[in-house]
């Protein structure tokens, strides 16, 4: 069994359902990238996989390390090992990084020991500073209120950071190359980079090869309708970059 596996999951919006039986297996240490136009679902698959409550599943099963995880708050997949980085990041002015981070962190800890008081402060400080030297990030970002008058490049290295903290066994990027120049393309990739490994499974969602250039995947999915219609490797976001979702879309609609 793979680790986070998707079976004919169904899911609608109101009365709309936007996937319409997909299929997708992700393990430790793969790198997925799901690819498809506007409206075709994907950041529905994101938020799903979390648990946002303004998604309701009809159908379907999504088990990650076995369990189901239809049947847990969001909090309880995050403490499982889940992560979503998402496109349009909140600002929570009056909170600082630093301390969003370690109440993140401490809230993981106690669901997992009831008796776990928590990351001392210094502690904190030396670990905070090993991940942001590790994605070499300048230490007085930690000090700045949560996303609030960020760019949109520090918006999703701040992701990138909680990434690194929470260390998640299945890291969900939704459309984080949305609204980047090339630089700040380039940096955050490399923060994916030196995070991805043999104990963390990546799911990048995307538009464009463009981040693909970047953060180099394993499998591609192309999605159309709420459904995977093809998967393959690397090279098949450059033939879909080369020749465009229309001929997809007359293959599939035919």
């Amino acid at each position: 069994m793979a680790d986070l596996e998707i079976r004919n999951l169904h899911v609608r919006i109101d009365e709309t359902e936007i996937l319409k039986g997909l299929n997708l297996k992700i393990n430790k240490g793969e790198v997925h990238a799901i690819m498809g136009p506007n409206g075709t679902g994907k950041s529905t698959l994101a938020y799903t996989l979390m648990g946002h409550p303004g998604y309701e599943v009809t159908d379907g099963e999504i088990l990650f390390k076995g369990q189901d995880l239809l049947e847990l708050e969001p909090n309880e997949r995050s403490v499982l090992g889940m992560f979503l980085a998402f496109q349009y990041p909140v600002a929570i002015p009056g909170v600082t990084l630093a301390n969003f981070l370690r109440s993140a962190l401490n809230a993981r800890r106690k669901a997992v020991n009831p008796e776990d008081k928590g990351i001392p402060v210094p502690e904190f400080r030396k670990f905070l500073k090993a991940k942001m030297d590790l994605l070499k990030m300048d230490h007085s970002f930690a000090g700045r209120y949560l996303n609030d008058g960020f760019s949109g490049g520090e918006k999703k290295r701040a992701e990138i950071l909680q990434m690194a903290t929470l260390q998640p066994e299945i890291a969900i990027l939704d459309e984080t190359d949305s609204g980047l120049d090339i630089d700040a393309l380039r940096i955050v990739s490399e923060g994916v980079n030196t995070l991805r490994g043999p104990e963390m499974g990546v799911l990048v969602i995307t538009h464009y090869q463009r981040i693909l250039n970047y953060i180099k995947p394993d499998y591609v999915h192309i999605m159309l309708a709420g459904q995977i219609v093809e998967s393959g490797g690397a090279d098949l976001a450059l033939h879909l970059e080369e020749h465009g979702y229309d001929l997809l879309r007359e293959k599939y609609t035919a």
